[in-house]
């Protein structure tokens, strides 16, 4: 199944709801328990661990002070770390049906309120206050010592499973930021998700639905599409998909348009970036998954960086992920290839990332994990045909290092990650990244794309340097966590013979976050 870091197994990872008793079923012969029909399991993404769930214990700091042990890791509908993958409409809270009322938690009594004998509601949300210590930030010598804050709050209403109505807004805010805030960091009231869901027939005796309007989108490892969990306002589309969901298959169809986020005005989606895509998720077995996909990707904008024509393109690409675990062997294979047009020229690239790991059952339970990324550079940029990895839309974040200054395009990432549990609500997690890029020629790009530097000669090779990270989670309350966060950049011979006036070699940074949840 599905996990994030941390994750007790019981939000959106967990396929199917448990058996509801007869209060759950409508007076009009639909069955609650299957309502809503649209939320989405979450795949596994990269280097998952395997978090112990079971056992008598303490499962977060608020049960230890006071003496209570669980046989099992309480049910939720959001994550048990502070970092919350998977958009609020995928979080399953149909296991509240089986709960009597004077039982539920407070956050639980806001889930599946029965508005008429044919619909329902749900309301939730969260807050968080993020600071930040990013000495040498963004590979220059500032010091950029700030704090993030962001407030979410949703709606979801459901009319038998024929419609679906879902809204959330969104705040966010930099305060004190000594470089200029990214784009991502604030966006002062907004509607991040807004569409309707329609049931349009059924095949197989499985539901087809339609989605109109603005919506996040994850699919996959999220190496390509993500709604960007650590960034200050998340990643929207807005468009319309096509799905049905199966036993063993899941399949969507979409065309969509990234919603670009405004400081002070009204986000609005780029006419001129168009997303479509077919997605296949095959589930052979529980906890196994097996994506086919196709996404076209076309940018009329023009885009020019450290003298690369990078923009107008239009990109094709095709892929495939088997990811999962067998007796304590756990395993993850993705493959990229990207063909189209680069401004003027031919494009042919490629990505692919292997990922093997081990989990214990033993103390701590202990996961550890060693991962090959490769994603493909150009050895002359502007001239014959492009060969320059593109990578989307990704949850750069969680993958190519917690400083967020290399991203999947022209690199080499060999990278090794670790869990440990020393009490069921505290996570550990370290990782340690060798980078080098694939070409010299070509320029080191940052998570979301950009260049952060580039040697046109080619003089100063494709030695990056080593990255490591050091993340704890402690889960205060079942909706209450802190996460802190320390991860140093040691550059080598590429960044120190691009460095200079204004530039770094060497960066790290320290991050520690609240998240309240409701």
């Amino acid at each position: 199944m599905a996990q994030v870091p941390g994750d007790s197994g019981s939000g959106p990872a967990a396929r199917i709801a448990e058996p509801l008793g007869q209060q759950s079923v409508m007076e009009t012969g639909g069955d609650w328990s299957k309502i809503p029909s649209t939320i989405h399991p979450m795949p596994r993404p990269g280097f998952f661990p395997v978090p112990p769930t079971q056992g008598d214990a303490y499962y977060s700091l608020w049960d230890s002070l006071v003496d209570q042990r669980r046989p099992a890791s309480p049910k939720t509908g959001y994550s048990n770390v502070g970092l919350i993958q998977y958009p609020y409409f995928d979080s399953d809270w149909r296991y509240v049906d089986g709960i009597d009322p004077e039982d539920r938690t407070w956050v639980e009594k806001l889930k599946r309120m029965r508005v008429s004998d044919r619909s329902m509601l749900s309301l939730g949300g969260n807050y968080w206050i993020r600071y930040m210590n990013e000495n040498n930030s963004r590979l220059t010598p500032a010091t950029n010592d700030y704090t993030l804050n962001r407030f979410r709050t949703f709606a979801d209403w459901s009319y038998t499973d024929s419609v679906r109505v879902f809204g959330e807004y969104l705040w966010s805010d930099s305060m004190n930021e000594e470089l200029a805030p990214l784009t991502t960091d604030v966006d002062r009231g907004d509607l991040l998700n807004l569409f309707v869901d329609v049931k349009l027939f059924e095949y197989d005796t499985k539901p087809v639905y339609i989605r109109g309007g603005r919506q996040e989108l994850l699919y996959g490892s999220q190496r390509l599409i993500s709604p960007l969990e650590w960034a200050n306002t998340r990643r929207s589309f807005q468009g319309v998909k096509v799905f049905r969901q199966g036993e063993h298959w899941d399949v969507d169809a979409f065309w969509v348009q990234p919603v670009i986020p405004q400081a002070n005005e009204l986000n609005q989606a780029d006419e001129n970036q168009n997303l479509v895509g077919a997605w296949g998720t095959y589930r052979p077995e529980k906890g196994e998954f097996i994506d086919l996909y196709y996404l076209g990707y076309n940018n009329s904008n023009r885009l020019t960086q450290a003298a690369i024509e990078r923009m107008p393109a239009t990109i094709h690409t095709l892929g495939s992920r088997y990811a999962g675990d067998e007796s304590g062997w756990l395993w993850d294979f993705e493959t990229m290839l990207q063909f189209g047009e680069q401004v003027d020229r031919e494009l042919l690239a490629g990505a692919a990332t292997a990922g093997l790991g081990k989990t214990w059952q033993a103390t701590w339970s202990p996961t550890v994990w060693a991962y090959y990324d490769y994603a493909s550079g150009d050895s002359d940029p502007n001239s014959g045909d492009a060969h320059t990895f593109n990578q989307m839309f990704p949850f750069g974040h969680y993958y190519m290092g917690w400083m967020d200054l290399v991203g999947r395009q022209n690199i080499h990432d060999l990278n090794f990650h670790g869990y440990l549990y020393p009490t069921r609500w505290i996570t550990l997690w370290t990782q340690y990244h060798r980078f080098w890029l694939d070409q010299s020629k070509d320029a080191m790009y940052g998570p979301s794309g950009n260049v952060i530097r580039r040697d046109a000669t080619g003089n100063s090779g494709r030695d990056v340097g080593d990255e490591i990270g050091i993340f704890a989670n402690f889960h205060l309350s079942r909706y209450s966590d802190i996460m802190v966060s320390y991860n140093k950049l040691y550059g080598a011979g590429f960044l120190e013979s691009t460095a200079g006036p204004g530039r770094a070699t060497d960066a790290d940074s320290l991050y520690l976050m609240f998240q309240q949840r409701w």
